[in-house]
């Protein structure tokens, strides 16, 4: 069996950023994604309690390198300022290669 090098994109994010950050996944051609209720606590406090629009989601997603790289740039440069996440990269290995190019 082949295993396949791409990454994997996880944004935590506030629910209300969640929109914003499926709109950007889809410009770049991005088909699927996981995405998780999730709550937590940062410097800003206890997260994903509360009324609904206070809710934290994290969402995943595997893929190339290079839709990668322009997804954090636009991810980065237009709501980074506004919006409350964080996100992380990590190596992963999959089967199925033509899924996630």
């Amino acid at each position: 069996m082949k295993l396949y090098d791409v990454k994997l994109l996880t944004v935590t994010c506030e629910i209300l950023a969640q929109k914003y950050v499926n709109d950007i996944l889809a410009k770049y051609g991005v088909t699927g994604h996981t995405t998780y209720d999730v709550r937590g606590k940062g410097e800003k406090g206890v997260r994903g309690e509360g009324l609904q629009d206070q809710k934290n989601v994290k969402i995943e997603v595997v893929l190339s390198k290079d839709k990668l790289e322009k997804i954090i740039e636009e991810i980065t440069s237009t709501l980074f300022a506004d919006l409350t996440m964080i996100f992380y990269v990590s190596d992963v290995q999959v089967v199925r290669i033509e899924k996630f190019l």
